[in-house]
């Protein structure tokens, strides 16, 4: 894959059509009902406009930053995304080459085609998501599997109680291969009893979960425990109330609620109400470098990013995650110069004109 090739995201999305089949492009692409959030996260973003600071020396930069204290090379992580190894038979560990390298973390999905003990032996710094099954023994024999691999944080995902109303995929299923397996889950999902995976997967979401069940899980393992699907402002401070380390402002990329505001819209009002406590992260429509630099603008610590590198990984496996990265990088480098910031630590809030 030559990488001088693509100069955006978009432009790999458009390509990516040509690498998978119509019905999984159109389960990454896709979105809940009419999809108005999932247009609303990228409007949003071009509706911000950034005020600039000249005649300062950015002769230097540091893209670097910290999420939990960790360090990362760029305030940039990938998102959670279930089920890679459809994209590219290099499948998760395709993607957490290409972060190790570019030095960021990879946030694994509960529903990948890698397992947990597998996909450190990469050795990117790893985030594990969860998604809280009816059955809270197999919730916690993952979270202990996560720990005992070298996981580094726990990611709870609160905005699933039941899938998103997605009509692409309801007209198009998904065809999921025979030799296919959810590494994480395989003594679990039987495929005679249950075919339909997304059917099944869908039933085993639990749509019961409170903030007593998610301090419990706080309780439960060593590593810290961030929420992830947070819009609401309220919402965010019992989080921390009950023991989250992070808040992650997410509507899922717009494929479960639509009409939910867009991410970078609420973020302010979220980062307001958390007031420093713990650290912000957001997703949902994250393709450029200015995008970036207003998340950050906000409040946010970095941001994740999602269907771009599913796309990227489509193309091109690892090599073409490191193609996003990097065009992510140039972009985010250059609005950081062209807007007079020096660092990713110290984007001030007075670059939004509002």
């Amino acid at each position: 894959m030559d990488k001088h090739f693509f100069v955006n995201l978009d432009e790999v999305e458009a390509a990516a059509q040509d690498y998978l089949t119509s019905s999984t492009y159109g389960y990454y692409a896709g979105y809940a009902s009419d999809g108005v959030t999932h247009g609303k996260n990228r409007t949003a973003f071009n509706n911000i406009e950034l005020l600039p600071r000249y005649m300062v020396d950015v002769s230097e930069r540091d893209l670097s930053t910290e999420m939990m204290g960790q360090p990362m090379d760029m305030p940039v992580m990938v998102a959670p995304m279930a089920m890679m190894g459809l994209a590219h038979a290099e499948a998760e560990c395709g993607i957490a080459r290409a972060c190790a390298e570019a030095g960021i973390t990879m946030c694994m999905s509960t529903m990948s085609n890698t397992s947990i003990e597998d996909i450190v032996k990469v050795g990117a710094n790893m985030w594990f998501q969860l998604y809280v099954h009816k059955d809270r023994g197999l919730s916690q024999h993952l979270v202990d599997r996560a720990e005992a691999a070298g996981f580094r944080a726990l990611v709870l995902t609160v905005d699933v109680p039941t899938g998103g109303y997605r009509e692409n995929v309801m007209r198009l299923p998904v065809n999921i291969p025979e030799s296919m397996v959810l590494a994480n889950l395989v003594e679990y999902w039987d495929r005679e009893k249950h075919p339909d995976l997304f059917a099944y997967v869908n039933s085993q979401f639990d749509p019961s979960l409170t903030w007593k069940d998610f301090e419990k899980f706080v309780n439960s393992t060593n590593l810290p425990v961030l929420v992830k699907g947070i819009l609401h402002p309220e919402d965010a401070k019992l989080a921390i109330e009950h023991g989250a380390a992070g808040i992650i402002v997410s509507n899922h990329g717009g494929r479960q609620l639509d009409t939910a505001p867009a991410t970078i819209n609420v973020l302010p009002c979220i980062t307001e109400a958390v007031d420093g406590r713990v650290d912000v992260m957001m997703d949902g429509g994250v393709r450029r470098g200015e995008d970036i630099i207003k998340a950050l603008a906000y409040g946010a610590k970095a941001v994740m990013v999602g269907r771009s590198i599913a796309f990227a990984l489509a193309i091109g496996g690892q090599a073409g995650v490191t193609t996003a990265l990097d065009i992510l990088r140039k972009q985010y480098d250059t609005a950081l110069m062209l807007s007079g910031v020096t660092s990713s630590r110290d984007v001030p809030r007075s670059l939004i004109l509002e």
